[in-house]
């Protein structure tokens, strides 16, 4: 067994599909099958089964994608311990975001940082904050960011910056113009949400329950994965949400959406990396370009 044929299994057990594996390693299709049946075969255990088109993992390949990842994890770390020795002149950094962060604050420095060092290479995966929490616990990620609260004892969670959340709706919405929105009854207009474990559904519950309603009070009209799809539905009048004014400012200034005057806790975004994991030297560089703004 291989480093490479892990990263193949992997490459394809996150795609389930080896076409799309292939073409985002690089490899022909035929090498990166290969290397799946190759494992296969070493140890005679079916990891995938093959459902028309596609391809699913069995019990076996599902166990086996955990401690894959674990190995691979592992090697980077290893191979970033060695990375220092050279002076930020060559490595990785590996880094998860929450969308919110991901998107619309963090890839600034990502550009500061890759000017500065163009022979790292920045790796950026996004996810909801639960997701970006997992990465970074599991050594998947050298450092994390999010917005929502994270409680781990295997993290070091810090503030690195202030983001200003704002109550969104259509410009046609009963809501939109309210002079005094403090006095808005909650429960009177649908609300489109993020998942479970995103931090901006996690800012909208909260305020939700500030003004003494619970989720189960509202009507949520919809839920979506994504930032970009809960502010489209909201343009196009599908009900109210809560977004960072990050993500909704061009839609403000173009008059597509229009902030209601309410107040909305304002949150932080947080920086995650793991308490007993080697801090490299790239990690600590990019970690002083953050604290500097």
């Amino acid at each position: 067994m291989t480093l490479e044929q892990l990263r193949i299994f992997v490459a394809v057990a996150e795609r389930e599909h080896v076409t799309r594996a292939a073409a985002d390693l690089n490899l022909t299709q035929s090498a990166t099958s290969a290397a799946v049946s190759a494992l296969e075969a070493r140890y005679a255990t079916k990891l995938f089964d093959r459902v028309g088109r596609r391809i699913a993992l069995t019990d076996a390949g599902r166990t086996f994608l955990a401690e894959a990842k674990a190995v691979l994890a592992r090697a980077a770390g290893a191979e970033l311990v060695l990375a220092d020795l050279a002076g930020l002149k060559v490595g990785s950094l590996r880094l998860a975001a929450s969308q919110t962060v991901g998107n619309y604050w963090l890839p600034g420095f990502v550009h500061r940082f890759r000017s500065a060092y163009p022979g790292l290479a920045v790796e950026l995966t996004m996810g909801n904050t639960e997701t970006v929490a997992a990465m970074v616990r599991k050594g998947e990620a050298n450092l994390g960011f999010v917005e929502g609260d994270v409680e781990d004892q295997a993290l070091n969670v810090a503030a690195v910056a202030d983001d200003d959340m704002v109550l969104i709706v259509a410009p046609g919405h009963a809501w939109a113009g309210s002079l005094d929105g403090a006095a808005l009854d909650l429960r009177s207009s649908p609300w489109v949400m993020r998942e479970h474990g995103s931090g901006t559904r996690s800012i909208l519950e909260a305020m939700l329950k500030a003004h003494g309603h619970r989720l189960a009070d509202v009507e949520i009209s919809l839920e979506f994965p994504s930032n970009e799809a809960v502010r489209v539905a909201v343009e196009a009048g599908a009900g109210a949400t809560v977004m960072s004014r990050l993500v909704v400012a061009n839609a403000l200034k173009a008059g597509r959406l229009a902030a209601v005057n309410y107040p909305v806790p304002r949150r932080k975004f947080f920086m995650l990396r793991h308490t007993q994991h080697h801090e490299t030297a790239a990690e600590r560089e990019f970690v002083r370009l953050v604290s500097e703004g």
